[in-house]
């Protein structure tokens, strides 16, 4: 009798041990993240009081929008221009309609495109700030995306006040067809008015920053510094191995190999970012009114 029971308590004895290894992992799922960088496993409540750079190589991980209007901007900084949504004018579908995109990508990150816009004091200055939400369908720049930066400079030569844009982005949204190439040039002339008016304008460029916004706003301030190992670049290096059939050099499109080449003025951390708007905005001045 005790043999034809052997098998009855080993079976019990190993759902047990199944049950016991099912729980432990709910308990632990999300508390770690592995770096890209030094592929270590790191807790992920350490990353974020890190301001989601790793403690051990320093790769900057992606932030919202919204931690980095509230990493730079002293407490009671407002949002404005909120509430434009896109009106999908091609009516486009892929895979999926692109309404249904839209909808998923506002449920999931709690904004009406991938853009926020706040106003506010850095250290003592007066600014427009402007961030990009990667986790928007790819921070893709579309007509809602190109009006909020239009308002935005618009919003600085009203007030004579500073415009920061931080870009993240994969660039124009292929959704929205030609409304969205039409970004490109409205931006651009909005921030040749800066220009004229004699307002600083400064762009910080993040992990990744490439399309139409590199070919356009992104690369247009009185000052463009990058993150440290932020992808810059119009096309993808794939995308260019191809199509010239050579191998790039190493760290091709990394802000460090643009900084070395001229397209860059600076590369600077993110811990130290505020402090470093601060002093160059020190060293422009205010405008004159």
């Amino acid at each position: 009798m005790k043999l034809d029971m052997a098998w009855f308590k080993r079976s019990e004895t190993s759902i047990e041990a199944e049950s016991d290894a099912g729980e432990s992992r709910v308990r632990t799922q999300g508390l770690w993240i592995k770096c890209d960088g030094c592929r270590q496993i790191l807790f992920k409540a350490e990353l974020e009081s890190n301001l989601n750079v790793c403690p051990k190589c320093g790769k900057h991980f992606k932030m919202g929008a919204r931690e980095r209007i509230e990493l730079l901007l002293e407490p009671g900084y407002r949002f404005v221009d909120a509430g434009l949504r896109s009106t999908d004018p091609l009516n486009f579908t892929d895979i999926k309609p692109y309404k249904q995109r839209l909808a998923a990508a506002q449920k999931n990150t709690g904004l009406d495109d991938a853009i926020v816009t706040a106003i506010g004091k850095l250290a003592h200055h007066d600014v427009v700030l402007t961030a990009m939400e990667y986790s928007f369908i790819g921070g893709s720049m579309g007509a809602v995306v190109g009006e909020t930066i239009a308002r935005a400079i618009d919003r600085s030569l009203a007030t004579r006040h500073p415009l920061i844009i931080i870009a993240a982005s994969g660039g124009a949204r292929m959704m929205e067809g030609v409304v969205s190439l039409m970004q490109l040039a409205k931006i651009s002339s909005g921030l040749a008015q800066l220009d004229d008016a004699g307002i600083p304008y400064i762009c910080i460029l993040t992990d990744p920053t490439t399309g139409g916004v590199t070919a356009s706003f992104a690369m247009l301030g009185d000052l463009n510094i990058a993150e440290p190992g932020a992808l810059i670049g119009f096309a993808g290096p794939r995308v260019i191995e191809q199509t010239i059939r050579q191998k790039l050099p190493e760290g091709f499109q990394r802000s460090e190999f643009l900084l070395e080449h001229g397209f860059l003025d600076a590369v600077v951390t993110r811990k130290e970012t505020k402090a470093y708007l601060a002093r160059a905005l020190d060293f422009m001045g205010q405008p004159a009114g």
